[in-house]
């Protein structure tokens, strides 16, 4: 069974986080929600705060599959200050394994040269920061490891290429319809 672990900033945005989250638990995938805080408790954006499963410091990196970064501000930037998440986002994209990111998040992926040759797409006038990226503007974009999204409006998109990824178009199309979401 795959594992996922979504990882949480303060200021994260609420939608693309938790969206993902559900559509992954919905599916029996495991999903974890990870604070990057030092705090069970993150609050996002718009003030939600979310009780977590687990601080960084206590996930197993080695019994993880695929990686989620949320966007939000500054959401996305306590996530990239945290070294222990970034230092895992390059050994991830270094194995081959996956690497998600949202909105404003796929910009961290741009600074660490994760991006080179790749399609990505991030929230409109963060597409300077995909750094070497062929940018698209799609909903969502896989392109090999690596999975992006544009933003809040495109989160259930995001979650469902992500479930794609791990299963298979079926499953995407089944929990799109299971969750009253035309494509």
């Amino acid at each position: 069974m795959s594992r996922v672990c979504v990882f949480f900033g303060t200021g994260y945005e609420e939608i693309e986080a938790l969206t993902v989250v559900d559509i992954l638990r919905r599916q029996k995938i495991d999903t974890q929600m990870v604070s990057v805080t030092g705090e069970m408790t993150v609050t996002g954006s718009h003030q939600i705060s979310v009780q977590m499963d687990c601080l960084i410091e206590d996930v197993d990196f080695g019994t993880v599959d695929v990686l989620v970064l949320p966007g939000g501000m500054p959401g996305t930037k306590n996530l990239e200050a945290c070294d222990l998440l970034m230092e895992q986002v390059d050994a991830f994209a270094a194995a081959g394994k996956t690497v998600c990111a949202i909105c404003a998040a796929p910009s961290i992926l741009g600074h660490r040269g994760l991006l080179k040759g790749k399609k990505a797409i991030a929230y409109p006038g963060f597409e300077e920061e995909l750094t070497g990226a062929e940018v698209t503007y799609e909903p969502a974009v896989r392109d090999g490891n690596i999975i992006t999204g544009r933003g809040m409006g495109c989160a259930i998109d995001f979650g469902l290429m992500i479930l794609e990824y791990l299963e298979d178009k079926e499953a995407g199309d089944a929990m799109a319809e299971k969750i009253i979401y035309t494509r």
